[in-house]
């Protein structure tokens, strides 16, 4: 598993107990408009989630980790590969670090070391994001990682009463 450990955090699979982290974060309004989510989540579907979340990534076609702080052995964020589709070579990137948890460069040591599993082990070809063209930290952290903007969605999100356009960014592995 050593893919998957950095010097200050280590991405591990779905436990059960993370069903209070995921409850907290999958309920925060903060993040509906980029999750796509409209309604909350209950303990009880959550806890669903967890029991089917040992499918395979063939399978379920998507692979959500938890970003576990090596120090303290807590958990500060989620970072999914969605979308995930092997007769192309490509996935989808998204990653969420809680509030409390920024500015400590845990959502770059976790892109990182999923741009490297993603390569390594699944022989991926591509990762994309799409991310809203106000979200500055997110924009910032991707191209840090070698991701390159190559498209805009225009008023592709709603949210707030208004239209924000949501950019599109690529990361090839040559």
């Amino acid at each position: 598993m050593n893919t998957l450990q950095g010097n200050t955090v280590t991405l591990r699979a779905l436990e059960p107990e993370d069903l209070q982290f995921l409850f907290d974060t999958e309920n925060d309004e903060a993040f509906w408009a980029v999750s796509h989510t409209q309604t909350p989540f209950s303990k009880f579907l959550l806890k669903q989630y967890l029991e089917n979340a040992h499918l395979d990534i063939f399978e379920a076609k998507q692979l959500r980790l938890m970003i576990v702080e090596n120090l303290n052995n807590q958990s500060v964020g989620m970072i999914d590969l969605f979308d995930f589709n092997p007769q192309h070579f490509r996935a989808g990137v998204g990653i969420l670090v809680a509030k409390k948890y920024q500015k400590n460069g845990f959502a770059s040591e976790a892109l990182q070391l999923l741009i490297n599993y993603s390569f390594t082990h699944l022989n991926l070809h591509q990762l994309y994001a799409n991310i809203t063209s106000d979200n500055t930290k997110s924009i910032a952290l991707f191209q840090k990682h070698g991701f390159s903007q190559i498209g805009i969605k225009k008023d592709w999100i709603f949210t707030q009463g208004k239209f924000k356009d949501e950019l599109l960014f690529q990361m090839i592995n040559e």
